[in-house]
């Protein structure tokens, strides 16, 4: 090759870096808008829980779209119906959909695991409210999401024994009875729990439940009047925790009945009754969206969701859809980008404080475990757990 070739492939090798360079920043220039996407249950038995959540998420996308950004945010609603056969089904479709740059959910632990094969082979960056089994953060753990899952709400080795504690606390002698529902989420809060509860009472007894429609479950009830348990323990979703605790009172039962996170929807107590639910202890890691806002949030958010009375975990989902959102206003607008940002990122809290992930996904600082009590129809925060 002579001297002359060499200068004229030089120049050609200039000209396409150049012309690379310059479609790259009008590429960027030309984003006017991005998407993020809300997975989580929006129809089926555990919808309640999804459309709480997916408000929290209209609300912050739209405070932050009424800022008049550079970048304008669009959400799309990704219906997994807290399943895990179902969410292996949607999450393909979000992964390949290259306008979504960030996914906030799956609400669901069972759910999210099932979608980890397509949005890690995508490179999503997923930032959940809600999805607190353990192992979802596990390092080397089969069903763990890390490099591309975070979350917001704290773990369920630090639910389990919030919740133990709560079972017990101010019952004379306690004797336990705890039943679970066969879920991920359910079992895996029943295993964090189990240590506590054996420290601080006598277990009388144990069961299973496989949720069923119109959720009969006196035979169950009938075992824990047997086992003469002045304190029973269920580890499950909304629906079939209210069932369960209204075949309880049905039965004669009169002791505390304390459940998880999974049941604090307002479908736990239109599926249980007022009169049964009433007293029921629940533990949920977060402040209520309620207890923080100011007047001016509260409407601003009943305005952008529709909603008028905030639900569970609508605080940990505007913290899940802030995170992505400053990074965007930050001007990372890819899945690399954000994912980079929100490993290395310091993030506001709704109320007040600000926080950082860990390696695995964590909250490096975990929000304490609230304790909360049904009083006259109302899920109400009382105290940390």
């Amino acid at each position: 090759m002579n001297k002359n070739s060499k200068v004229v492939l030089a120049v050609v090798a200039a000209s396409v870096l150049a012309l690379g360079t310059v479609s790259a920043t009008t590429a960027t220039a030309a984003v006017k808008e991005v998407t993020l996407a809300f997975q989580g249950p929006l129809s089926g038995g555990a919808a309640q829980a999804g459309k709480d959540e997916v408000a929290g998420a209209i609300y912050a996308i739209a405070e932050y779209n009424a800022t008049n950004p550079k970048v304008k945010v669009k959400l799309i609603q990704v219906d997994d119906q807290g399943s895990g056969t179902q969410a292996a089904i949607v999450a393909p479709g979000v992964a390949r959909n290259k306008a979504v740059v960030g996914l906030i959910g799956s609400a669901y632990s069972g759910a999210t695991e099932n979608s980890f094969p397509s949005y890690k082979a995508a490179g999503m960056p997923m930032v959940s409210p809600s999805a607190s089994r353990v192992t979802l953060t596990k390092p080397g753990a089969p069903d763990s999401g890390f490099p591309i899952f975070h979350r917001v709400v704290p773990k369920d080795s630090l639910q389990g024994p919030a919740l133990a504690r709560l079972a017990v606390k101010g019952v004379t002698s306690p004797a336990v009875y705890y039943v679970d529902d066969q879920s991920p989420y359910g079992a895996g809060l029943r295993d964090e729990a189990l240590s506590t509860l054996k420290k601080l009472s006598t277990i009388v007894g144990k069961d299973s439940l496989l949720p069923i429609v119109g959720g009969d479950y006196s035979a169950i009830a009938a075992k824990v009047k047997a086992a003469k348990a002045n304190s029973v323990v269920y580890f499950g979703y909304d629906i079939d925790a209210g069932a369960f605790v209204k075949s309880l009172r049905d039965s004669g039962y009169t002791g505390v009945f304390a459940t998880g996170d999974g049941s604090a929807t307002s479908s736990f107590i239109t599926t249980g009754g007022k009169k049964a639910v009433e007293d029921t202890r629940i533990t949920q890691g977060e402040i209520p969206f309620d207890n923080i806002a100011t007047a001016a949030q509260k409407a601003a958010f009943t305005k952008a969701s529709g909603v008028k009375v905030a639900g569970g975990y609508v605080t940990n989902t505007i913290n899940a859809t802030n995170v992505f959102l400053q990074c965007i206003k930050e001007g990372k607008l890819t899945r690399p980008g954000i994912l980079t940002c929100i490993k290395n990122g310091t993030f506001t809290d709704f109320a007040g404080g600000t926080f950082q992930f860990n390696r695995y996904g964590d909250t490096k600082d975990p929000a304490p475990i609230g304790a909360f009590y049904v009083v006259d129809g109302v899920i109400t925060y009382k105290h940390i757990a």
